[in-house]
């Protein structure tokens, strides 16, 4: 149950299209059906980083079983990717990477564990 949330000072023209990208590409990372992979925009966030209103983002990626030895590979696509669709550089974003707990993920009623 992948779930990717981005956050942006920059303006979004089609942020469903973005979605829709983000989410193949988190399902092609991690390998997981793209039925279970959810992803989050908000565009347009007062923020600032370094002192500066520069553009900049912020990601959170989680997903169960998420592998350690993979973050900087994860992160690599991710900040390729964000600047490709944003003019982010990547010296300006951030991505906190978890993996939950199985049971502490809940899901239609119950839990993954």
């Amino acid at each position: 149950m992948p779930y990717l949330h981005i956050r942006t000072n920059q303006h979004v023209d089609d942020a469903q299209a973005l979605i829709n990208k983000a989410s193949a590409l988190c399902a092609s990372m991690l390998g997981k059906p793209e039925s279970y992979v959810m992803v989050a925009l908000e565009a347009d966030c007062t923020m600032s980083f370094a002192g500066s209103s520069a553009p900049l983002a912020y990601l959170e990626l989680k997903s169960l079983g998420l592998p350690t030895a993979q973050a900087r590979h994860y992160s690599r696509q991710l900040c390729d990717f964000i600047s490709e669709q944003l003019n982010v550089p990547a010296s300006r974003i951030y991505i906190e990477f978890s993996a939950g707990d199985r049971a502490l993920w809940g899901f239609n009623g119950s839990t993954f564990a």
